[in-house]
């Protein structure tokens, strides 16, 4: 992973109060890089160790100047954002969620941050940008269309990366949007849920590290992670269609 500078409007609001929060579960080949480069953001920082079973938590100790939350079991991407937002949101009034298995390049969350205005407080979504030629894991992409359609039909947003990681949202009305799901899911319904609940939702481009060869780890499980999709889009379009909620 790489840093770079950023431009001077780039950088944060002086009028904004934002945090880092990164949910973790057995990135210890990762993890370390992704926090040091977070730092350089000068944000405060909560890590969510998500019942990790390798050498996460030894990593995490190691690392000065942060916030560690643990559960201990794994309780899914989901929960361990929601348990970043209920601490994030005593300091600050928004979360910037980064993944913690190095795709993200930290630095462009200030691209997201940019972006922000005074009255309304979006949710908004790092769109990442491939570049000509990269190894992108087929998963991924079928995953990002598959996920782009349902959630619009489920009534949400038209965007063109639904499942992207890297996010800011506002706190604490996201926290107040009742979702269901816990795992990978989350980041889908709390769009939907968010567009229901009048909530903006905006796409700013950041780039993705998807080198061959490199210390990445995802836990996306194609053929389970499809059918939990699956699920959450019924029931958001069910609800949409009986309940209009």
């Amino acid at each position: 992973m790489e840093s770079r500078k950023k431009k001077p409007q780039a950088q944060k609001k002086s009028n904004q109060k934002i945090a880092v929060v990164i949910p973790v579960y057995n990135h210890a080949a990762t993890v370390s890089e992704v926090i040091r480069q977070a730092k350089t953001l000068r944000f405060p920082i909560f890590v969510v160790n998500d019942g990790s079973t390798d050498d996460t938590a030894r990593r995490l100790k190691e690392i000065a100047g942060i916030k560690i939350l643990t559960h201990k079991e794994n309780m899914g991407k989901g929960a361990a954002i929601l348990s970043g937002f209920a601490a994030a949101c005593r300091v600050a009034d928004w979360a910037i969620t980064i993944d913690a298995d190095g795709q993200h390049y930290p630095q462009d969350a200030l691209d997201l941050v940019a972006v922000l205005p005074h009255k309304e407080k979006p949710i908004v979504v790092g769109r990442r940008m491939y570049a000509e030629g990269e190894h992108v894991p087929w998963t991924s992409r079928f995953g990002r269309k598959f996920s782009n359609f349902w959630v619009w039909v489920s009534g949400g947003p038209m965007l063109s990366d639904s499942q992207s990681g890297m996010r800011i949202y506002p706190l604490p009305e996201s926290l107040n949007l009742q979702t269901r799901a816990r795992r990978f899911q989350f980041e889908v319904e709390i769009l939907v849920k968010a567009k229901r609940k009048g909530i903006p939702v905006m796409e700013v481009p950041v780039r993705v590290n998807y080198r061959p060869g490199g210390a990445r780890v995802s836990h996306f499980r194609p053929f389970v992670d499809f059918l939990r999709n699956s699920s959450t889009f019924t029931r958001l379009i069910f609800a949409r269609i009986f309940t209009r909620r």
